[in-house]
């Protein structure tokens, strides 16, 4: 059975969220504190991370962050911080979902066994010997990785899923929220700041000058494109 970590100091909801989970066929560990939740999600035995932002001795974003550093199982934050600051930050760190408090646990079912899914579907590729370079941005999507002037570049889940799916698109131009649907699913219910977010974060990674993107443009009032 799949393996989920629920990081959350408040034992009512995490059990709740413990029991859905479940009933619906996963394995589930809970821990109350964010060091300890950290060091539990490094250890590589689980699926997906469920991070509460407000824990005792290490806080959501600085646990999304770390896990991101090293692992690219899907992150999903779960907060009653419902500000548009704080789940852009959650996503900027790594987070591939945020979902605010009070929220349906049908629901975070749902999100679970979509990140899953589409998780699986990634990184199961086999037959995927293509690679796809233009102007020293090479993807290998066989291995799943991408590297810039023959340098290894390390992306996320939603990056990395992104970029693929623009670069297999060139010169098409993609609106925010058929980026949205496409990358995060149409049962998705996030933010569409979260496409925006991502292709910065991209161009971050891939760009020579962010500012002056030669892969992914933005077109103003439009959405985005893949120059092919």
């Amino acid at each position: 059975m799949k393996q989920i970590l629920i990081i959350e100091d408040d034992i009512h909801i995490a059990e709740l969220e413990r029991d859905y989970l479940r009933l619906n066929g996963y394995t589930v560990t809970i821990v109350q504190d964010g060091a300890l939740g950290l060091k539990q999600a490094l250890s590589g035995i689980y699926d997906v991370a469920l991070v509460d932002l407000m824990l005792p001795n290490k806080d959501g974003y600085e646990i999304v962050r770390e896990i991101r550093k090293s692992m690219e199982i899907p992150i999903i934050i779960l907060s009653a911080k419902s500000d548009d600051i704080d789940i852009i930050r959650g996503l900027a760190v790594g987070a591939d979902d945020y979902l605010t408090k009070p929220f349906r646990f049908a629901e975070l079912v749902a999100r679970v066994n979509s990140h899953i899914h589409r998780y699986e579907r990634l990184t199961g590729k086999r037959a995927a010997t293509e690679v796809i370079s233009h102007k020293g941005l090479e993807i290998n999507t066989a291995a799943r990785k991408v590297f810039v002037d023959g340098k290894e570049v390390s992306m996320t889940t939603k990056e990395y899923e992104l970029l693929l799916f623009l670069a297999s698109n060139p010169n098409i131009v993609f609106s925010k929220e058929q980026l949205f649907d496409k990358i995060w699913g149409e049962e998705s219910l996030g933010e569409l700041a979260t496409v925006a977010v991502h292709i910065q974060k991209i161009r971050k990674k891939v760009e020579k000058d962010p500012s002056n993107p030669a892969y992914i443009e933005t077109l103003w009032g439009t959405g985005y494109r893949f120059n092919g």
